[in-house]
């Protein structure tokens, strides 16, 4: 078995959210992805191996499975595309069936990925109080063009819009306590967003629900933030731009299309790295 380690949505040469990627003939069992995931310590690692015209996917963070991961599923198509040559791929995940390109070649390395469908339902206000209290933010900090909600693109992330950058940048939390809020309500991460403009936004994702701190780059809640964005009009400009990870000294870039209608999924993409060894 070779694990193969991927910085996906990488800033030019530097950033990048590390995934760990595991293609093989047929997937170990659920114990050992597990463990597999944990040993790798990365948020997330995703195990592939082909099942007719598709690619089986499952995705395991350090401390449990998720449906969907965005970042982890752009290092797989772009390791696909090493391995089998640029294209699209076809990946049956737990609960949804969705595509991924890959590019590889001698000048570009590549990947995106269109989602699971997307839907936005209501944050209760019992649990915006309590997020908002885990990250010590009052009700003054928020946007208010982009109320609070549970945006879905095959896993939930309450989306909580900030008016100040300063604000995402000074955000800091009790690992423990957001972890047994993640897990009770599922929520996969904590999107914290903050509008620079109509087509640049900054993120920030913590993830304690896997066992990790924050992500650096998160494409199922960039994918989960779009579709709330088209439900609202946001914008025509397609794409927009998300920048994360800059906070944690990680440069980042997403690139998200808005276009489709309701519900429909979105196209992520974003440049890929390999990182050595012991990186």
């Amino acid at each position: 078995m070779i694990i193969q380690r991927i910085a996906a949505f990488t800033d030019g040469s530097r950033g990048g959210n590390p995934a760990g990627v595991v293609i093989c003939e047929a997937l170990p069992d659920p114990t050992a992805m597990q463990a597999i995931a944990a040993e790798i310590g990365y948020s997330e690692t995703a195990f592939a191996a082909p099942d007719g015209d598709t690619w089986r996917v499952r995705y395991f963070a350090p401390e449990a499975e998720v449906d969907f991961c965005g970042h982890a599923t752009i290092a797989l198509g772009a390791a696909l595309a090493r391995q089998q040559g640029s294209g699209r791929f076809a990946l049956r995940l737990n609960h949804a069936d969705i595509t991924v390109e890959g590019l590889h070649s001698a000048t570009e390395w590549s990947a995106a990925f269109s989602s699971p469908p997307t839907r936005t339902r209501a944050l209760s206000a019992a649990a915006a109080e309590e997020i908002l209290a885990l990250f010590g933010l009052t009700h003054d900090d928020l946007d208010e063009r982009i109320p609070p909600v549970i945006a879905h693109a095959g896993m939930d992330h309450p989306v909580i819009a900030l008016r100040e950058r300063s604000r995402l940048a000074a955000i800091a939390y009790d690992f423990g306590r957001g972890q047994e809020l993640a897990q009770r309500e599922r929520f996969c991460t904590f999107a914290l967003v903050h509008a620079e403009t109509s087509e640049l936004f900054h993120a920030r994702n913590p993830f304690p629900f896997g066992g990790v701190y924050e992500d650096p780059a998160t494409g199922a809640a960039a994918a989960a933030l779009a579709g709330y964005l088209r439900e609202l009009s946001w914008t025509a400009a397609v794409p927009i731009v998300i920048r994360q990870g800059e906070d944690m000294g990680v440069p980042c870039s997403l690139q998200v299309d808005l276009d489709g209608p309701r519900g429909a999924p979105v196209r992520v993409s974003g440049s890929v790295r390999s990182i050595q060894p012991g990186a």
